[in-house]
């Protein structure tokens, strides 16, 4: 987070020709914020992923094996946003194997100093905008009924897009350990890839050509 600096300074002391100013001190400025880019992931954004995860405070967090494994050989399907070279926002995500025109996303999160300006939606229209993802015209999640901020997100996304975000059961509760709660799966489409959503334009750092 940025920190104020003050730009000019008064001391305690002040003198007759002080008191009788009548000029306005310069408003104090925070300094300006570095412009954030999007990229698809290198192997060797890896570790620096597993420590993204466990900064947000609200991503699951895995093994920093699983995000090498994600950053090198789903690379194509995986996105990071980069701010002075720091990971400040992230989808992690793939094709699955049987619905070629599918995106899913494992992960999406932003840093807590992120949150609230519109970044999580900007990441996943981004995300959209990878060449791995232009023929894909379905986005699916599976987000717990308790995850609030994950649904908005989702339906914000197929608001955008002028489509619909379905809900149907997938992985309930008996498939995971006693206390975790069932993750529904969420499903956004159909998305016509043949123009972006209202206002998006494409800032990936050298995007491939399709």
């Amino acid at each position: 987070m940025s920190h104020f600096t003050p730009l000019w300074v008064r001391h305690a002391t002040r003198t007759t020709h002080d008191m009788n100013r009548t000029d306005t001190p310069s408003p104090i400025r925070s300094a300006p914020q570095s412009r954030i880019r999007f990229r698809s992931t290198r192997p060797s954004d890896g570790t620096a992923l597993w420590q993204f995860v466990q900064s947000t405070g609200t991503l699951e967090p895995n093994s920093v094996y699983f995000y090498v494994l994600f950053a090198a050989d789903f690379g194509d399907t995986c996105l990071v946003a980069e701010q002075d070279g720091r990971i400040v926002g992230a989808v992690i995500g793939f094709h699955p194997p049987r619905e070629a025109d599918t995106a899913f996303v494992w992960q999406v999160g932003v840093l807590p100093e992120q949150r609230g300006q519109g970044l999580g939606l900007q990441l996943l229209q981004q995300w959209l905008s990878l060449p791995a993802n232009a023929r894909c015209c379905w986005v699916t999640a599976t987000v717990a009924d308790d995850n609030k901020a994950s649904r908005a997100l989702f339906q914000r996304l197929a608001r955008e897009h002028d489509t619909g975000c379905q809900v149907t059961p997938h992985f309930t509760a008996d498939l995971f350990p006693s206390g975790h709660p069932a993750e529904p799966m969420l499903r956004v489409g159909p998305i016509a890839r043949h123009t972006p959503a209202r206002g998006v334009q494409s800032q990936l750092e050298n995007p491939i050509p399709v």
